[in-house]
């Protein structure tokens, strides 16, 4: 889980009042691109009826994904961006009709950059479930009413099948590359290990083998503060007026993941113990800066987002476990073939160096050894969103 969009990934800051004022008027009942929106950059893939893991049906599912570069004549030079929890297809590009903010990993992909599309083509699909124009809860369900609670559970392997469907229709029968952070690198970890002989080089980044009882538990707080707001209405809200739908507990769980994303040095450093305006917090009823700065990114994140989609992406990342029916995760990851380049962040409070480690560990085919590469960073998990230049420089060398 992590910001996820340019704006969000510069370093923390203090609050303004344009800031504020940006959060002006009600919020949305849901954040989502809805059809009839501009489509942007936006492609789309309609992949006909899809059968999840455990029985559910979408008679029609799409995928929105957005390329850049060009597919070669034997279609060899296909790369596969896989976006992390609240991410979407947009990983380049300018703020515009349909992309509210530009590309999220601009210094990455591009021509020149690590994925230099003068020379690959590089795929970015809205994973299945999303929200931003894939098949997810805030679609329209074939009754012509939106999907909502109806949608069905859907597992990190589901997305992986979802995304396979698209490679076939793209007419790309193996990546010369996947690469994925945070929860796209536990889409990257599946496919490697699901489809070995459709990876041919794999960067696992920022994620773990499985979703530990710690991180469930911490997942399960932020879904119990959207299904405690009145405005969820059991997931049947998107009819209900601006300022009526669950903006608060999908604010409320937002803030409690970026705890999670964000390191401490550098919200100590930032933030410090300082006051948001001249009023004092301390019984006068003032903020700490800290306080304004959860709460504006979380009134934000509002709306860009939907409240049935966070749970049902949530639920698809505490499924993650590469082991699952596979005698267990080493045993999975005995599976891979690719040539794997695995990276860790040190100050990574969500998915920790131990599990990055045990990747690196299992796989006998990367470029680096029983160790994953560290990255040190003030930045905590979303230090692989910041921190491109030292990323840049390990993907360039795994496809070196």
């Amino acid at each position: 889980m992590d910001w996820q969009i340019s704006e969000d990934t510069v370093p923390s800051a203090p609050v303004t009042e344009a800031d504020t004022r940006l959060m002006a008027g009600r919020p949305p009942a849901t954040g989502a691109w809805q059809d009839g929106d501009p489509a942007g950059s936006r492609q789309f893939a309609w992949l006909g009826s899809f059968a999840t893991e455990t029985g559910g049906v979408l008679p029609h599912m799409r995928l929105a994904y957005e390329t850049w570069g060009e597919l070669n004549a034997d279609a060899s030079n296909a790369i596969l961006v896989l976006h992390a929890f609240t991410g979407d297809s947009h990983v380049r590009g300018s703020a515009g009709p349909g992309h509210p903010t530009a590309g999220w990993w601009e210094d990455i992909v591009g021509p020149g950059a690590p994925l230099d599309t003068d020379r690959y083509f590089v795929v970015a699909p809205n994973m299945l479930g999303g929200c931003q124009g894939s098949t997810g809860p805030a679609s329209i369900h074939p009754d012509g009413d939106h999907w909502a609670s109806r949608f069905p559970y859907v597992t990190i392997r589901d997305q992986v099948a979802a995304q396979a469907a698209l490679a076939d229709r793209l007419g790309v029968g193996s990546w010369a590359a996947v690469v994925g952070g945070s929860m796209g690198g536990m889409h990257a970890l599946e496919w490697a290990a699901t489809h070995p002989d459709r990876v041919e080089r794999l960067a696992v980044i920022a994620a773990p083998p499985a979703n530990t009882a710690d991180q469930i538990a911490l997942n399960s707080t932020q879904l119990e503060a959207i299904e405690i707001d009145p405005g969820f209405a059991g997931g049947e809200y998107y009819e209900a007026a601006a300022g009526d739908g669950p903006h608060r507990g999908l604010a409320l769980a937002r803030r409690m993941a970026m705890l999670n994303y964000r390191g401490i040095v550098e919200l100590n450093q930032r933030f410090q113990r300082s006051w948001q305006s001249d009023v004092s917090p301390l019984g006068h009823g003032g903020r700490f800066a800290v306080e304004s700065y959860l709460d504006f990114h979380g009134n934000k994140f509002t709306r860009r987002f939907d409240a049935n989609t966070y749970i049902r992406l949530v639920e698809a990342m505490d499924s993650h476990d590469v082991g699952r029916d596979r005698g267990g995760i080493e045993d999975a990851l005995g599976r891979v073939t690719a040539r794997t380049l695995v990276v860790g962040i040190d100050t990574d409070r969500l998915f920790p160096l131990e599990g990055q480690h045990r990747i690196a560990r299992g796989i006998g085919s990367t470029i680096h050894g029983d160790d994953a590469i560290v990255i040190s960073s003030d930045f905590g998990h979303d230090g692989f969103l910041i921190e491109t230049d030292v990323l840049g420089h390990h993907l360039r060398a795994l496809l070196a």
